[in-house]
């Protein structure tokens, strides 16, 4: 039985997900060979994903092709309630409700492990943290997953240099039909989506500052520079400042950026990237967001810590701190990831392309019995991927001729 908040809502999450079902070519393709060949049969699913309706489209793809599946979100906040209740009317299980506590997030991802996975999708190393810790006694019943995220691929990596990694994993994230797009386009238009509906504030004339250029990073200051905003880069690889620099962006450290931004973005994966020795510099306004999976890259603790009053903001994602030099910075959704707290996540083309991938990364698992560690997703997968998606949208590219293969062979 599926642990959601209210069944009666599910009426508006069949809506959200009838309106992107139709814009996801790649899954609607899937989604007509797994009717027939049904390649999940006797497969059991587990799912850590932030729980929205393009998630759902997933989750019940994988459910037509015939798995028993289970899922979860990967974030608190980042649970659709009605969309949670609709995907139970359609045949998964879900364990998941916006604004869990840290103890009930947690029984929900005890909940979902419950249905003991022979298959899992992994979003930021949820499952797999849980699987080698509390649930260890279920690992060896896992024949892989797909894990999506830069943060989660890295845990993975290190769990596996340890030699500590109990099943295989796929590295969707590292896919250029993942990264490319869903880390650099997806999260810079989705992020700013988030703060911009959170806030209603112009960006425009603005100063963004953005901790992190990797491609989120990059996604995140490409479409602030399209706003109209001017934009700062922190970083601690000198390659990606340089790339930073270069792209037009202004690169400085956090504690000189501190007294410029108007808005603070982080994207980095780590943690203290923004803390209160850089809240005592930010002017009063000063807007902090956080892009990055987990909620330790601004130092919220700290910022509660120093703050001599709390206000609150427009809606509840909105959050003010009087600092003690008398000024007010505004923190959004809590630090945790705001285009998924206080928005819809990816667009529905975008996460087309990731979904694609996580579930030919599954099909890909049953067909190549792999030994533990953490594998890239097989180049033919991507490239379907991406021809998949030209087609849909009716563009035709070129071919090598015959020769022009073994030219490109030859020494």
């Amino acid at each position: 039985m599926s642990t959601i908040k209210d069944r009666a809502l599910a009426s508006d999450g069949h809506k959200k997900m009838d309106w992107v079902v139709g814009r996801m070519p790649v899954l609607g393709a899937l989604r007509e060979r797994y009717a027939s060949e049904k390649p999940f049969t006797d497969q059991r699913i587990a799912i850590s994903l932030h729980l929205e309706a393009k998630t759902a489209v997933l989750a019940e793809l994988l459910h037509i092709g015939g798995a028993t599946v289970s899922i979860t979100s990967s974030n608190p906040l980042s649970t659709q309630d009605d969309v949670a209740a609709a995907l139970a009317e359609r045949g998964v299980t879900v364990h998941a409700f916006r604004g869990a506590t840290d103890e009930e997030f947690d029984r929900l991802h005890q909940r979902v492990l419950d249905l003991e996975p022979t298959l899992i999708i992994d979003d930021g190393g949820e499952l797999t943290d849980r699987l080698h810790s509390s649930r260890s006694s279920l690992a060896d019943r896992v024949k892989g997953g797909a894990e999506e995220t830069t943060t989660g691929v890295t845990r993975l990596r290190a769990l596996a240099r340890e030699g500590k990694l109990r099943y295989p994993m796929i590295a969707v994230n590292d896919a250029d039909m993942k990264h490319l797009f869903d880390n650099q386009y997806g999260t810079g238009q989705s992020t700013w989506d988030g703060i911009m509906r959170t806030t209603n504030l112009l960006i425009a004339g603005t100063t963004v500052v953005v901790a992190g250029y990797g491609w989120c990073g990059r996604g995140v200051a490409e479409r602030a520079r399209g706003l109209g905003a001017r934009v700062i880069v922190t970083e601690v690889n000198p390659v990606r400042a340089n790339e930073a620099l270069m792209d037009g962006h202004q690169v400085m450290t956090m504690d000189e950026a501190a007294g410029y931004g108007d808005f603070f973005v982080t994207v980095t994966g780590n943690r203290d990237v923004i803390t209160p020795s850089h809240f005592a510099k930010m002017k009063t306004g000063a807007v902090l967001a956080n892009a990055g999976h987990f909620d330790v890259e601004v130092d919220v603790k700290g910022l509660r810590a120093m703050a001599v009053e709390t206000i609150p903001g427009r809606n509840a994602n909105v959050e003010g701190f009087r600092l003690p030099s008398g000024q007010t910075v505004w923190l959004l959704a809590e630090g945790r990831l705001v285009n998924l707290a206080a928005g819809d996540g990816h667009p529905a083309e975008i996460m087309d392309l990731t979904f694609g991938l996580q579930a030919l990364a599954l099909e890909y698992l049953l067909s190549h019995p792999l030994s533990p560690g953490v594998y890239p997703v097989d180049p033919d997968v991507d490239q379907w991927v991406a021809r998949i998606r030209l087609k849909a949208l009716g563009i035709g590219i070129d071919t090598l001729t015959p020769e022009q293969q073994a030219y490109m062979a030859s020494w």
